[in-house]
């Protein structure tokens, strides 16, 4: 009989489980005044498991650089956090990035409602 075809690779499934904890860990659990209103946008896993980039976007947008800094230096906590939370032979090295997709697509759709604003 063959097997069925799988829908999702093994990192997919592992991206997905882990930016729920990690959003889950953001929230309830990271404790950092420095560190304002945070979103865990996507998190990619490297094929090999061995890796993992998180990408957040912050509410205050001059902060995105601390903000991220903050969360590498914290990489360790919640990487010793997922290793208790999930059921994976080893926790990817965490890697946080600073999602500008919100912030460039903020300034794609005022340019063309000032281009739509110009030609009526």
């Amino acid at each position: 009989m063959p097997r069925p075809i799988r829908n999702f690779s093994r990192s997919a499934r592992v991206s997905d489980v882990m930016h729920r904890a990690l959003a889950k860990l953001i929230r309830e659990e990271f404790q950092d005044p420095r560190v304002g209103m945070i979103t865990v946008s996507t998190v990619d896993v490297a094929p090999d498991l061995k890796q993992a980039k998180i990408f957040v976007t912050v509410l205050e947008n001059e902060k995105a650089t601390e903000t991220v800094s903050i969360l590498n230096q914290a990489s360790g906590f919640f990487r010793s956090r997922l290793s208790k939370l999930l059921t994976l032979r080893s926790v990817p090295n965490l890697s946080f990035r600073y999602d500008e997709s919100v912030v460039r697509g903020n300034r794609m759709e005022s340019l063309l409602a000032r281009a739509i604003g110009s030609s009526a």
